[in-house]
């Protein structure tokens, strides 16, 4: 299983490069309500970069507060690359930050289809560069309990705000 510490240490990484770069970062979450932020937000110094953390766990929620429009969550399902997107670009406009990032899964123990089955996880990163929001998606499948999944997935929402930030940072 994955360690807090590795996560920890990737946090840190953000939170320092944040600071130095002067960026905001938010995050918008469903299935790991709201690990990712407390994550970025156990960081001392934290509170000069990171803006929000939304836990939209509900479908609701994903509309209400996020803005994701309900015929993308009739047709392509709460757990798909698309709402993925139109969380991370929600909450990246919602909270005037920087960079974002969503993640929206199924951890299990139910909840899984023949098409989505539990471990099934979808992210999407934005950014603001420029006045242009450029935003990439990744649906991945881990596996394990539900403990498990949702902590490799802050792992990897987290890994990739890193290395986005670092891309972002040497061009």
């Amino acid at each position: 299983m994955l360690s807090k510490k590795l996560i920890s240490e990737i946090s840190k990484s953000i939170i320092s490069l944040a600071t130095q770069t002067n960026t905001t970062i938010s995050v918008a979450e469903s299935c790991t309500g709201g690990m990712a932020a407390e994550m970025l937000t156990d960081v001392p110094g934290s509170s000069c970069c990171f803006s929000h953390g939304i836990v939209s766990y509900s479908n609701q929620a994903k509309i209400q507060v996020l803005g994701v429009d309900p015929s993308l969550i009739e047709n392509e399902g709460a757990v798909s690359e698309k709402v993925a997107r139109s969380m991370a670009e929600g909450v990246l406009r919602i909270c005037a930050s920087d960079i974002s990032a969503a993640i929206t899964g199924i951890a299990g123990p139910s909840g899984g289809t023949e098409d989505k089955p539990i471990g099934t996880v979808c992210f999407a990163w934005s950014n603001n560069f420029m006045g242009e929001i450029q935003t990439s998606t990744k649906r991945h499948f881990f596996k394990g309990n539900r403990e498990s999944i949702r902590m490799q997935a802050v792992e990897m929402a987290l890994q990739g705000i890193n290395e986005r930030m670092k891309s972002l940072n040497s061009a």
